[in-house]
């Protein structure tokens, strides 16, 4: 439901979200209350100290108090229990209970207050048990005073006010140019109020020109998506439960997804073992771009160890690295992860700004290769160059229609031309002519690893890319079909960046709203239920919904649909696209992944933490299976590099004496690690 209504402004908080808070308030409250009144009734005839006057009205006021505010917050979360996200009616008094709650806080401030100057009189000598009961109490008061004032600061929307001005009952009864008037202040104002937040979120990384474009990009990006509803965040996390649970079992009861059974090109050389072999070697390439950072992340005991005396051995060689390396750790962590010599590096740069990343170049003599690695997302200009996702032409000769992700692209092209216009490839081909080109790289390194090799492509034909879970919005279908013929990508599990795009991030919007709209249980509900399954798991929960059958395309249909799967619509509730026509929803151009796609898919896991045993299937896979972001607790965890790495490593072991070898050609069967 939409956030409510208070002093005239809206909140970024719904009248079902204060069970849980309310609850735990209610419970500290009763437990302060039965001892105040088990300290008064003990100490009852023993106020004939110095100040035990003061000490016996402060009790008896404080117990009244502790008394009213437990009968209101017991109140507030009776009434937070009622109705359902989408039928805000049984909860309508809401605002007047806060009133009331709120109003309290003004004696229990003054109480407080005297309370510490009853304490700091050193001219009091009750009993020092009264004392220091008295003492947590002014603690209490100031600790909940302070958590109050800090929950009110973190569910402020910037954009309240006008939220309540413009509501779509009111924009429908004005002129059609009024009405856009109005809209484009609202959005207006959203996008100043993203860049601000971004700005202050970025004040660290400099303002220039190039940095406030990509800011206003980002704002007008992030602006648009959260514009045409207006959930609260815990509608969103009960919705992704939901949805959570209802892909869990539309993947129980549906067929198995359908996978190639041959490499997409067809061309000699391309078998799934073969490229899973190359694949699990470069791929440490692209973990070694990271740098300190992950080596330390993946070998938690030795890691530091080895690094201090890498450092030492290799001080001489900093002079020749670009952006920085004073401790001579990252280039220590990469001699250690690929297992080169200092002689085998040609470039390595650290610079790292937004639309620019770091990479190294290296002569990798095992497969006779010049490797470019380049770096996936490890700061915050790295996040600024993944958030730049709006679409920029790429002139590649022979392909129509080629456009990319911006950020992406602008940090390819920053990369080519270090590559090119600096001489590091003739440099590089000079010292090994006979050596073929590969890029590697993981995340927002395997995208622009991706783009960079369509631009080198018409210059080294022979070249090879292998991207590492590169993020899902990236080429224009002629660009990636394009790609297929020298570029792979590794995708793990349910890993979420190859799924990300916008067309995906609006369907899940859609879906979210689709599945909070048609549950009819309580928020807490829902909550609560899905931090079990998450947690422990288990059978989905089949909370009643108006989805006939489950038929998961409902979830699909569009944003302006919303009306008619209201069970009971509230009067404020209301989205600012309904007063726009439908064309004026947001579009988005659909981008793919890059090349021929390998999915590596975990398909058992036993025994617990550390000491599982996982098997993994790998096998070609098409566009098409990564159109939907899918919710997981894994979708997280299968993107990191180190998983990465275990997986491919796992599917290769050993693979002449396993059951592998018999499996149909293009399936690849499990290994164990």
């Amino acid at each position: 439901m939409p956030g409510m209504l208070m002093f005239a402004r809206r909140w970024a908080i719904a009248s079902d979200d204060l069970v849980f808070p309310g609850a735990f308030e209610l419970v500290v409250r009763l437990i302060w209350w039965i001892g105040m009144l088990v300290l008064y009734s003990v100490h009852k005839g023993h106020f004939d100290c110095v100040g035990g006057a003061i000490l016996r009205s402060y009790l008896i006021v404080l117990i009244v108090l502790l008394a009213s505010i437990i009968c209101v917050v017991s109140a507030i979360v009776y009434v937070s229990m009622q109705g359902t996200i989408a039928n805000p009616g049984p909860r309508k008094c809401m605002p007047k209970l806060l009133y009331v709650r709120l109003t309290l806080y003004v004696p229990e401030f003054v109480w407080a207050v005297l309370g510490a100057i009853w304490l700091s009189d050193n001219r009091m000598q009750c009993d020092r048990v009264v004392v220091h009961v008295i003492l947590f109490a002014v603690i209490a008061s100031w600790a909940i005073i302070l958590l109050t004032t800090i929950a009110i600061l973190l569910v402020f929307d910037p954009l309240g006010r006008k939220k309540t001005l413009y509501r779509a009952s009111d924009l429908q009864n004005l002129e059609s140019s009024q009405s856009e008037q109005l809209l484009y202040n609202v959005r207006t104002a959203s996008t100043r109020v993203w860049e601000n937040r971004i700005r202050l979120l970025c004040c660290c990384i400099g303002k220039d020109n190039e940095n406030r474009v990509a800011f206003s990009s980002i704002a007008k990006l992030l602006s648009s998506y959260f514009s045409d509803t207006d959930l609260v965040p815990s509608d969103i996390a009960a919705g992704l439960t939901l949805l959570h649970q209802e892909q869990d079992k539309v993947d129980l009861s549906r067929d198995p997804e359908e996978v190639l059974c041959h490499s997409p090109t067809q061309n000699p050389g391309d078998s799934l073992e073969m490229e899973l072999d190359k694949a699990a070697h470069y791929m440490q390439f692209a973990a070694a771009a990271y740098g300190w950072p992950l080596y330390v992340y993946s070998n938690p005991l030795t890691g530091l160890c080895k690094l201090c005396g890498e450092s030492c051995q290799n001080r001489a060689s900093q002079n020749g690295i670009v952006g920085g390396d004073n401790l001579n750790c990252h280039f220590g962590s990469i001699l250690q992860t690929t297992g080169l010599q200092d002689r085998d590096f040609i470039y390595i740069s650290f610079h790292n700004r937004i639309y620019e990343i770091p990479f190294f170049v290296a002569l990798d003599h095992k497969t006779e290769s010049i490797l470019v690695a380049v770096r996936g997302t490890l700061s915050l200009e790295d996040v600024l160059t993944d958030l730049s996702a709006d679409c920029e032409n790429l002139h590649i000769e022979g392909v129509t229609g080629s456009y990319a992700h911006k950020g992406i692209t602008q940090a390819a092209s920053y990369i080519y031309r270090r590559l090119i216009n600096d001489g590091i490839l003739n440099q590089a081909f000079t010292t090994a002519p006979e050596y073929k080109l590969v890029v590697v790289g993981h995340s927002l390194g395997a995208g622009a690893a991706a783009v960079l090799a369509i631009m080198l492509r018409n210059s080294f034909p022979t070249l090879k890319c292998y991207a590492f879970s590169p993020p899902g919005g990236l080429l224009s279908k002629d660009l990636a079909d394009y790609s297929k013929n020298f570029i792979v990508s590794v995708i793990v599990g349910k890993d979420l960046v190859p799924r990300l795009s916008l067309p995906n991030m609006e369907d899940l919007k859609m879906k979210i709203l689709r599945m909070v709209v048609n549950c009819n249980r309580p928020k807490y509900q829902i909550l609560l239920r899905g931090c079990w399954y998450e947690i422990f798991g288990g059978t989905p929960d089949d909370f009643p919904t108006e989805l006939d059958g489950r038929n998961f395309a409902s979830l699909s249909q569009p944003l302006l649909a919303e009306q008619s799967l209201m069970v009971h619509r509230s009067p404020s509730y209301n989205t600012l696209i309904e007063a726009s026509p439908p064309s004026g929803s947001p579009q988005y151009p659909l981008l793919f992944l890059p090349g021929k796609i390998i999915h590596i898919v975990e398909e058992r896991r036993s025994g617990c933490l550390c000491f599982s045993n996982v098997t993994h299937n790998a096998s070609w896979s098409k566009e098409t299976s990564f159109g939907s972001i899918y919710i997981s607790p894994r979708m997280i965890t299968d993107h990191m590099p180190d998983i990465v790495l275990k997986a491919l490593r796992s599917l290769c072991q050993d693979r002449t004496s396993c059951s592998s070898c018999q499996a149909p050609p293009g399936v690849l069967a499990t290994n164990q690690i």
